[in-house]
């Protein structure tokens, strides 16, 4: 199949279109129209091409991201691999085990909306111990956070993360109170508070380190002078 092409998804009112007026021949049109009705209900099946030993997997595809070359397996227009539910795309620079709940809650989001809430609450503690926490206990790491000049916006973001649904759940435990509206806003929270914790600071860094490095060396001056 060409980079650029596309399935052949079947729609049951496209059916009678589908079928050429040209063909004379009934039982041939009549095996058409029988092949395009399954196809458009949307199910995998065999087709038979050869005496029961040669077969074509039908509404079944294969495709391959164009950015991270991963592949993804389709049942009709359904994605079944990688699995993902509604929720927002991750942050790019959450660390990799963190990415991974994120991708599991994900995935869980329209099944089970308790169960995804309670893996993005666990995500937020492992963010806590990624930036230099215990990661034990979530108050006690806000609280450590806000002491070492934590954004106020952040701190706000994190307690809203501790507090919604039940305070006294812990991260990784299912909240019988949480809804997907909770468990979406969860998402978001997350994403922003890795937004201003880890990505804002690893862009200003990068641009800091592309200056020239004698205006680098005047501003090491400048700083120790001043005693920084």
């Amino acid at each position: 199949m060409a980079t650029d092409s596309v399935p052949s998804i079947i729609d049951a009112f496209e059916i009678d279109e589908m079928v050429p007026e040209e063909i004379r021949d009934q039982k041939i049109a009549n095996k058409l129209r029988d092949l395009f009705e399954r196809l458009a209900e949307g199910r995998p099946f065999f087709e038979e091409r050869h005496q029961n030993i040669d077969f074509d997997v039908r509404n079944v595809w294969f495709s391959r991201c164009y950015n991270c070359n991963d592949i993804s397996l389709w049942i009709y227009s359904k994605l079944l691999y990688p699995q993902r539910g509604q929720a927002p795309e991750p942050n790019p620079d959450l660390p990799e085990e963190i990415r991974r709940d994120y991708d599991e809650a994900s995935s869980i989001l329209d099944l089970s909306p308790r169960g995804a809430a309670a893996l993005i609450r666990l995500c937020i503690q492992k963010l806590c111990k990624d930036l230099g926490q215990p990661g034990k206990n979530i108050n006690d790491d806000i609280g450590a956070l806000v002491a070492n000049g934590l954004d106020s916006l952040v701190q706000k973001a994190l307690d809203a993360v501790r507090v919604i649904g039940n305070n006294a759940v812990h991260p990784g435990q299912i909240d019988l109170q949480d809804d997907r509206a909770t468990a979406e806003t969860l998402f978001k929270l997350l994403n922003l508070i890795t937004e201003k914790t880890i990505s804002e600071p690893k862009h200003v860094n990068e641009v800091y380190a592309s200056l020239p490095p004698g205006t680098l060396e005047q501003i090491k001056k400048r700083d120790d002078k001043n005693g920084n």
